[in-house]
């Protein structure tokens, strides 16, 4: 009983319960006479000071509720944001700025490392492509959040990986509030039947719609089944195998097809490491069936335009209708948009129309011919649904180049990090981190998110997570060696 009458030295700290009494008065008068901007005042100061005590913790809090996070759009200013992770996000770059400018000092064992001067290429045309877009302000604001994506999740994140502990909570603490997300998505889906029509939206407003939705779930979903299956505590074998349940009853009900074709591609990815067999011979395959294709399109073309079924309820059917072009509307729109953004490269081949612009610039390149009922003539439709074709039209042939470029070297180096590893979690969470990246850019065929927090802290987090464990080898071989 004796420990009962001592107080902690957090509950006898007066001016703790002061600050966060008059926190929470400000909030609640701010919000009640509806001065809704006032209200934020109070956490962005917090912000403040985390990011000056801790800015590890709050780069992982940032993590562990991007899934959760709420995108607001003005369609005054053409401005949207995801709350609160991008003002977060933001407000660690421009802290991370005044840090650099105070010390002078950068991470150059990182900055030398071909995956990140990869990228740094890549957001460098970025912002020449800033100078000569046809609408410079739209590709400013473009630039500038990509910026303030990658500084946070992919330079500072490598620091939060030089813990052991950081880099096997990575990507549970998006797990676990990903299901927070999946819970209430089935929920609302139970309401509708699980019908096909509202698969779309009923994950809103965490998920803007499915394909948003199915990405982070192909993503998660190889990490899902390591964490299930790995030696642990029953308590935590029970709660891993619920969470693997729960994501695959979302994936399944998310209808998504690029999100089941993504996660067919990780698990032959997965194939390869687990049989070692040599990527050259991998790569080598890969070109050969590619050439095949293209020789024989034509007569692939017929037998996609022979298949009538159109996506359904019916899981058969919507597996079916992920090869028919002649009659599903989901399909066509995609080669409508394909083909406008194809049309905008051959206009701009060398500096494309601008980061971000394709949305207000494709209306004028589409063709009546491919244009479909969901189609529309002001072009107000969404993006190229490719991470690919879209950079094209929006970069030119520089911005695609850089972007293989990127991916090549970062394929290369996590390969290299899972040959190089011994068995284990490190180990282990490199391949989850290259299986997710994998089902990432094939998805990328079909669709484009590295402008959503929901993406970008999966695949700026891997990123780094490869290059910190590939550094890591390395300095520890050297170690050795002394």
């Amino acid at each position: 009983m004796e420990r009962f009458k001592t107080k902690s030295p957090i509950l006898r700290n007066n001016p703790i319960w002061i600050i966060g009494a008059l926190f929470v008065l400000f909030v609640g008068f701010a919000v009640s006479q509806e001065f809704y901007f006032l209200a934020t005042i109070p956490f962005a100061i917090m912000m403040v000071v985390w990011s000056f005590y801790h800015l590890n913790s709050l780069i992982l809090f940032v993590v562990a509720i991007t899934p959760l996070s709420i995108t607001l759009k003005d369609s005054t200013f053409n401005l949207g944001v995801s709350l609160p992770t991008e003002p977060i996000l933001a407000g660690i770059t421009f802290f991370l700025l005044l840090r650099f400018l105070q010390n002078g000092k950068l991470p150059w064992s990182l900055l030398k490392h071909p995956v990140c001067i990869a990228l740094l290429m890549q957001l460098g045309w970025m912002g020449f492509s800033v100078f000569t877009s046809e609408m410079p302000m739209v590709s400013f604001k473009s630039w500038i959040s990509r910026i303030w994506f990658v500084v946070p999740l992919f330079f500072a994140m490598f620091h939060v990986f030089e813990s052991k502990t950081s880099r096997s909570r990575f990507f549970l603490l998006y797990t676990i509030s990903l299901s927070i997300s999946c819970l209430y998505t089935l929920y609302v889906h139970s309401q509708y039947g699980f019908s096909k029509q509202t698969s779309t939206w009923v994950m809103f407003p965490f998920y803007k719609e499915h394909t948003a939705y199915g990405m982070a779930l192909a993503f998660i979903f190889p990490f899902a089944i390591y964490q299930a299956f790995k030696n642990q505590k029953l308590v935590n074998s029970v709660f891993s195998l619920g969470l693997l349940t729960l994501l695959t009853v979302a994936t399944v009900f998310s209808y998504s097809r690029a999100s089941w074709l993504s996660i067919v591609a990780a698990f032959g990815v997965y194939a390869l490491i687990k049989f070692k067999i040599n990527l050259k011979y991998f790569f080598f395959g890969s070109f050969i069936v590619l050439g095949s294709l293209y020789v024989t399109q034509e007569h692939w073309i017929r037998i996609f335009t022979k298949n009538d079924t159109v996506s359904s309820d019916n899981f058969s059917e919507h597996i079916k209708s992920i090869s028919n072009i002649s009659t599903d509307a989901s399909n066509l729109e995609r080669i409508n948009r394909w083909m406008s953004a194809l049309r905008m490269f051959e206009k701009r081949p060398l500096t494309g129309w601008g980061p971000g612009t394709y949305q207000f610039q494709y209306a004028p390149f589409q063709h009546s011919s491919e244009m479909t009922v969901i189609s529309t003539n002001s072009g107000n439709g969404g993006n190229a649904h490719s991470e690919y074709i879209g950079l094209i039209a929006e970069q030119g042939w520089p911005g695609l180049m850089f972007m293989l470029v990127f991916l090549i070297t970062l394929f290369i180096t996590g390969f290299r990090v899972i040959n190089n590893l011994e068995d284990g979690a490190d180990r282990s969470v490199a391949i989850c981190a290259i299986l997710g990246l994998v089902s990432y850019f094939c998805h990328g065929v079909l669709n484009n998110f590295l402008d959503m927090d929901k993406a970008a802290v999966l695949v700026w987090g891997s990123a780094s997570l490869i290059v910190f464990l590939d550094l890591k080898f390395k300095r520890d071989l050297n170690l050795l060696n002394h």
